[in-house]
């Protein structure tokens, strides 16, 4: 009889493809697919000392991946619902440097932020109320939600239309 080890190796391999492919479909990119099937045999390892005991190792997996990949989507939509986006500083940086503005320019700071000032400024006030309570007052929706009583889902579509206008006015500081 195998080995615990040898029948996850084993296991690995014949569901490596699948595994990949039903990550892909949730939407994400390749290399993302592969570190999720390679944490989630990682995970598979931690577990090798009941290996012995589990009759159908296919369908355990196949339960173990399910499991894991609706936890991440649900990480994922809590993330989009208090508004955190995967955008990196570093990103953000490049974005800047692309457009032909060195942010550590004076001048440039300077008129970023009378531009970013005045977006805000024209921004209808529910929208500009939920961006000044997470930017500048570092709150998150669901304590911004118990202070206004309402709904999580409103606050983040607010703010998807503040970040969306302060875009398009940022936009055309630029191009002017």
């Amino acid at each position: 009889m195998k080995d615990s080890s040898e029948r996850i190796e084993e296991q690995y391999l014949n569901d490596r493809k699948h595994l990949l492919a039903r990550v892909r479909a949730a939407g994400r990119t390749f290399e993302e697919a592969e570190d999720f099937v390679q944490d989630m045999y990682a995970e598979v390892m931690e577990h090798i000392a009941v290996i012995p005991d589990i009759g159908n190792l296919a369908a355990w997996i196949n339960t173990l991946f399910g499991r894991r990949l609706i936890d991440d989507w649900r990480r994922r939509k809590m993330r989009r619902l208090r508004g955190e986006c995967d955008v990196e500083e570093a990103v953000l940086r490049e974005i800047l440097v692309e457009t032909g503005l060195d942010p550590l320019e004076q001048w440039v700071r300077d008129g970023l932020a009378d531009a970013m000032n005045d977006a805000l400024a024209s921004l209808p006030v529910e929208q500009r109320k939920i961006l000044e309570a997470q930017v500048f007052g570092g709150m998150t929706f669901r304590e911004i939600s118990q202070a206004s009583g309402e709904c999580i889902e409103t606050l983040a579509s607010r703010k998807r239309y503040a970040v969306k206008n302060l875009a398009r006015s940022l936009r055309h500081w630029i191009e002017t």
